[in-house]
């Protein structure tokens, strides 16, 4: 099974990965409770087995989804932030810091916001 780790040390750049695994290493220290896994060659977070966040690379940004309700329910806040977004992912340049309160915000919505899901995705 592909771990973390694995998914880091494919990243090229050294300045993204070190990035990326700060962002993890993050998400897994302040929500320990959450599961890990590799998915769609992207590592993700979950709650009893229901989707969180996804995470993934891109040569101008790394990328967070945490679904489109909770792109909805941040929207005015991430462009406040200095961010883009999709109907999907989230774009954190990489040269421009993390808002980690803007993060923790997100995931902890999610979290919430998915106690009492019973699938993966939302329907």
């Amino acid at each position: 099974m592909e771990t973390f780790e694995d998914f880091i040390g494919q990243i090229e750049d050294p300045e993204q990965q070190a990035r990326t695994a700060e962002v993890l290493a993050w998400v897994e220290g302040t929500f320990p409770n959450l599961g890990k896994r590799i998915a769609w060659n992207q590592p993700m977070f979950t709650d009893h087995d229901t989707f969180i966040a996804g995470f993934s690379v891109s040569k101008k940004h790394l990328a967070m989804s945490p679904e489109l309700v909770g792109i909805e329910a941040f929207s005015a806040e991430i462009k406040k932030a200095g961010y883009n977004h999709t109907k999907m992912l989230i774009q954190f340049p990489w040269d421009k810091p993390i808002d980690y309160d803007l993060l923790h915000r997100i995931i902890q919505f999610n979290i919430e916001d998915k106690a009492e899901c019973t699938t993966f995705w939302r329907k």
